[in-house]
């Protein structure tokens, strides 16, 4: 049987070297080694954990190590990284196991002379009356960066744009799994039979107060595996994707864009809405993305969604819609919970985005229809990429208006914004963090 830690490795160095997904790395690893349920549940903390705490955990290193962590190779800062969050993370790991099978990984891959660094380093910290110490918080901006593992940058970033108090609970968010979320196919089922079969394959299903026909899951296994989902009763979908759909309110008989569709899960959602009455036209630039997304429209046995390639920036013309969905690229600051591995990403906040994002929509912005709706949306949090790109939408566009937001209970603003807009956080509307402005063209 393949070696947990070993599995862990291999996978962190696919994220390191091949800048690799980390749920897909993940899902291919424990499929091949074919773990049992206990061990792939161990390989998948570790990984993620690694991930997640990887500016905490590399502090850490500093305070023991004499080599800077530069010149540590790559392998050696790997296994060091996975046995000082055993060592401090995972209460259920002995210490001496957590430094015997690190020394025992340093070996197995012929690091003969970083086995000894590897076991010096690890002993000095189980030894140690206090492990480590958080840097003074007189500088909050390193005192945070270091205590949530963000970089100083997106620290900074969300104090000055959503102050202290929500910035402190946007990081606390970030640490664990975040929730599955499921929309439910109403064409062919409801929330409560669907409930009822995912409780025969084992799984635990409970409606979303908020939202209907959303699901949380839970003790799912590899969900492509379930009958319900393989006779397309539901997909997988973030709560603030959801939402996002229903502030553009599609309707049966409606044409509705949507112009960055994949992999289609807004476009599914929508065509659910309309009761597949109607077409939504999905887009996006790359050709194997549309193949995911007719795969899937074909797996839910919505005929009204018709995918094809087009750039959303540059892309041809198209038929003038009844509703548009923007949903840009971004740097996907609200979903790092999902995607640890981006947090260390250079050019996280890159000053790019912002450019294509606005040209995009003002682009997708000649298709409405007058009296129509246009969402943009992004994944992100960050105003420059938000509320600015709306707000300057609507400066240079007089024939927009905002459309104001009707929210559900149970989802709040965190912060002041405008009635057509809403950023979602973790901490107020229990979603991955995200931002959703609604627009509509003026009657001619």
């Amino acid at each position: 049987m393949a070696n947990p830690r070993n599995v862990a490795l291999n996978v962190l160095l696919k994220i390191e070297q091949e800048q690799a997904y980390s749920n897909l790395a993940l899902s291919n690893a424990i499929r091949e080694s074919r773990l049992s349920g206990v061990d792939s549940a161990f390989v998948s903390a570790l990984v993620y954990g690694v991930l997640e705490r990887q500016i905490t955990l590399d502090y850490i290193i500093k305070q023991y190590s004499k080599i800077p962590l530069r010149k540590i190779e790559t392998k050696t800062k790997l296994i060091l990284r996975m046995g000082v969050y055993q060592l401090l993370f995972m209460d259920k790991v002995p210490d001496s196991a957590a430094v015997n099978e690190s020394v025992n990984l340093a070996k197995k891959h012929r690091l003969q002379k970083s086995s000894g660094f590897i076991n010096g380093i690890l002993r000095s910290i189980s030894r140690a009356e206090v492990r480590f110490r958080l840097p003074d918080d007189k500088d909050k901006i390193y005192y945070y960066s270091i205590k949530y593992s963000a970089p100083q940058d997106l620290v900074r970033l969300w104090i000055n744009s959503y102050g202290e108090l929500n910035a402190v609970a946007i990081l606390e968010s970030l640490s664990g799994r975040p929730p599955i979320c499921a929309r439910v196919n109403t064409t062919k089922t409801d929330a409560g039979s669907l409930i009822a079969l995912l409780e025969k394959e084992g799984v635990k299903a409970e409606k979303i107060a908020f939202l209907p026909d959303a699901l949380y899951l839970s003790n799912t296994g590899a969900i492509e595996n379930l009958r319900a989902f393989r006779d397309g009763l539901f997909h997988i979908q973030d709560a603030s994707s959801q939402l996002c759909v229903s502030f553009l309110d599609p309707k049966p008989r409606e044409l509705m864009l949507d112009v960055c569709a994949a992999p289609g899960g807004k476009s599914f959602t929508a065509a659910e809405l309309m009761n597949d009455r109607g077409k939504v036209l999905a887009f996006d630039l790359y050709d194997h993305k549309v193949r995911l997304m007719e795969s899937g429209a074909k797996r839910l046995g919505l005929g009204s969604v018709r995918a094809s390639v087009r750039d959303a920036a540059v892309g041809m013309p198209l038929p003038v819609a009844d509703r548009i969905l923007c949903d840009v690229p971004c740097s996907g600051l609200g979903i790092l919970s999902r995607k640890p591995e981006i947090r260390c990403k250079d050019g996280l906040l890159t000053v790019d985005l912002p450019q294509l994002q606005y040209k995009i929509l003002e682009h997708s912005a000649e298709y409405l229809a007058s009296g129509g709706r246009l969402v943009y949306s992004t994944c992100t949090l960050n105003p420059r990429e938000n509320n600015e790109i709306a707000a300057r939408f609507l400066s240079q566009h007089p024939d927009f208006e905002g459309v104001p937001l009707t929210l559900p209970d149970g989802v709040e603003r965190a912060f002041d914004e405008q009635a057509y807009e809403i950023t979602l956080m973790p901490h107020k509307a229990h979603t991955d963090g995200f931002y959703c402005a609604a627009f509509t063209r003026r009657s001619r």
